[in-house]
């Protein structure tokens, strides 16, 4: 069984912990280990992940399996109708098939969107197929500059409820 919680800041450690595992299980074949190391150290330590909850309003939930976090998640929304769906993130040796589309599921009945919008890279096959599935549609292909040279090259999705 799947349950969302909501994270505080004394479980910012486990998204932290989480992050390690699942990106450099999952990004390193497309964006490489130098980038991925890159993006963990920026937006993964504790500061990082403070400002995040804090400053920048972001909500984040822990996926919890059988009383076991598997993975995590964070929206934000300026108007409590179209949410922006920042991290989605669940670890693939923890999984199985249906885990990802419950936990949206899950996540959609909570927050009751009227859109919700991600990015996703543009040769995460994976996950650009499962946000179709899920009745996402690419809106627009965007390039992002995240410093020391390296650039997210994303499209982004959005999906109309």
């Amino acid at each position: 069984m799947i349950h969302l919680k909501v994270a505080e800041e004394k479980d910012l450690s486990i998204i932290s912990k989480l992050a390690q595992v699942i990106w450099n299980d999952h990004y390193v074949p497309f964006i490489g280990q130098q980038q991925v190391d890159y993006m963990l150290s920026k937006m993964y330590n504790h500061e990082s992940l403070i400002e995040q909850l804090n400053q920048q309003k972001h909500v984040f939930y822990l996926i919890d399996k059988d009383n076991v976090d598997i993975g995590f998640l964070s929206v934000s929304s300026q108007n409590k109708n179209d949410y922006f769906l920042h991290k989605f993130y669940i670890d693939q040796q923890k999984s199985n098939a249906g885990i990802g589309t419950d936990t949206l599921n899950l996540l959609i009945q909570q927050i009751n969107p009227k859109s919700l919008m991600l990015t996703v890279n543009r040769q995460n096959f994976k996950s650009i197929n499962f946000y179709f599935k899920n009745g996402f549609k690419i809106d627009r292909v965007e390039d992002f500059d995240i410093g020391d040279g390296y650039e997210m090259n994303d499209f982004v999705m959005v999906r109309i409820f």
